[in-house]
């Protein structure tokens, strides 16, 4: 066993007002999220969130729906538009086909049920046989402007937001009729044909049309019990689209073409208890939104229609420009990263999150300021293949923090990630806040396990922008390292446990 020097021993706590052994607090990087950090004992078990269990989540979760009845069939917009502000909606159980998207007014509630389903998809009849394929014609919209980074950037699947599904099942995109095969579609939209490789004689075949299911037409709105499927959202757009003010809870949102959930300068909404699976680029989005909450949602599997994996918000959630509390929630199974703060991020609380096999890192946090990213679980991240994606620090895998001021990473139990703890430097401009620097970065009191034998921690830095003395502290960490001796890495060097302690880092912290 490899030991530093042990300052104490004991449970993973972050303790307020007192410290041990006589030593002074620690005192917290400046953020309106924290006000004060103390000493944090050298950590022997993981933290609370390894041992809990998300509740149930999604529209079983919410309130029996009472107010004015929305019929199936009906255009919810007349009915709307009809009642005064701050009027209560329910969805009837059953199939809502939405062809434009719905308009609430202040303080209005749209409410649902089990069975409640908002769909953005038109029914495809009329297929005719030609050769091994299926075809019907005159069904695509008129050309649009395409964008978004996709995992393919030659063809660029991803940018198209019609997507089709045979009896629910998603059918994956091809991008010419020789590639089309069981199982597949493609869109012709200089012919305007949609063509399938299955036989869809007896199935019900379906494509997303309308983009957006509810928009962010006013303030203090709420929706609850519904679930949101199909809709054709443009990348980076949601099919739910969130403004200021606005609760979204007890809700599934599935099987959308871009973001299933995207809050829009929303200062003040409050998500939770939602099931957000299944989206073609990303979970959850926030964008210049002030003191959201996000918290107990289930976000899984999002990503399904190719975004780019490695680094262009695919995956569990992000924000940009916008501060908040992401806490409690399940961060599982995305294709790309868990949970990503990029761009002008500041206040930022990111705590008590289950965040486990998302294919990119786990939790991200770059060009920004003023995080706290604490009592997370963040396990068997990074581990996806793709463009870009490696086994380097610069490919982050457990917690990366890049070209980030005050931050702390602090009593999270960080566990068999393709890479540990990645802390990044690089030269990338300025922002609201200052230049981009990486500054006053605190990492303490983690449990970190690398049972992978090609699994490191450590820092890298650009050449233009190398990390300044005392940026970055490493202290009173608990490392397990399985196998191998240079698991950790420093000014370009991979270096050994008593090697990265004689740099300064992690001198009251533990290796075994």
């Amino acid at each position: 066993m490899r030991r530093g020097v042990v300052a104490a021993v004991g449970a993973a706590l972050l303790l307020t007002g007192c410290t041990d052994s006589g030593d002074p607090p620690v005192q917290s990087a400046p953020s309106a999220t924290t006000t004060a950090t103390t000493t944090v004992t050298v950590p022997t078990a993981p933290p609370a969130a390894a041992a809990a269990a998300l509740g149930p989540t999604g529209p079983g979760t919410a309130k029996p729906c009472k107010g004015t009845a929305i019929p199936v069939g009906a255009d919810p917009q007349p009915i709307i538009d009809a009642a005064p502000a701050g009027t209560s909606f329910c969805f009837a159980k059953g199939l809502h086909r939405i062809t434009r998207a719905i308009r609430p007014r202040a303080g209005d509630t749209l409410a649902g049920g089990p069975g409640a389903i908002l769909s953005g998809a038109v029914r495809l009849t009329g297929w005719k046989q030609t050769g091994n394929a299926w075809v019907v014609r005159g069904v695509l919209p008129a050309a649009y402007p395409l964008k978004g980074q996709c995992e393919d950037n030659r063809t660029k699947p991803c940018q198209l937001g019609e997507q089709l599904f045979a009896d629910g099942k998603h059918l994956t995109r091809v991008m010419s009729l020789a590639q089309l095969k069981p199982g597949t579609f493609y869109g012709d939209y200089r012919t305007n044909a949609v063509y399938v490789g299955d036989d869809p004689t007896g199935h019900v075949i379906e494509m997303s049309r309308t983009q957006t299911a509810i928009d962010k037409s006013a303030e203090d709105v709420t929706v609850t019990g519904l679930t949101i499927e199909h809709f054709a959202s443009r990348p980076q757009a949601g099919a739910l689209q969130v403004g200021p003010g606005w609760t979204v809870t007890a809700n599934e949102v599935r099987w959308n073409h871009a973001v299933g959930i995207m809050v829009i300068e929303g200062d003040r909404a409050e998500l939770s208890r939602n099931t957000v699976a299944d989206n073609g680029q990303l979970g959850i989005g926030q964008y210049k939104s002030a003191d959201v909450r996000i918290t107990a949602n289930l976000v899984t599997r999002n990503n399904t229609d190719g975004f780019w994996i490695a680094d262009w918000e695919s995956g569990g959630i992000k924000s940009t420009r916008s501060s908040g509390e992401v806490r409690g929630n399940d961060i599982v199974a995305n294709r790309g990263i868990g949970m990503w703060s990029d761009i002008a991020e500041y206040d930022r609380s990111i705590t008590g999150n289950r965040i486990r096999a998302n294919a990119a890192d786990g939790i991200r946090y770059e060009i920004s300021y003023a995080g706290v990213i604490e009592q997370n679980v963040v396990e068997h991240n990074g581990y996806g293949t793709g463009r870009g994606s490696g086994g380097s620090l610069w490919d982050g895998g457990g917690i990366n923090v890049n070209t980030s001021s005050d931050v702390q990473v602090r009593g999270n139990l960080i566990k068999d990630n393709r890479n540990a703890l990645s802390i990044q430097s690089r030269t990338r401009g300025d922002g609201p806040r200052g230049t981009y620097v990486l500054r006053n970065v605190l990492v303490e009191g983690n449990l970190v396990v690398m049972t992978d034998a090609t699994s490191t921690l450590g820092v890298v830095e650009n050449k233009r922008s190398p990390a300044q003395p005392g940026a970055i502290t490493f202290r009173r960490n608990s490392y397990q390292v399985a196998g191998g001796q240079d698991r950790f890495a420093y000014r370009g060097k991979s270096l050994t446990w008593s090697e990265w302690q004689q740099t300064g880092f992690d001198k009251d912290s533990v290796s075994s």
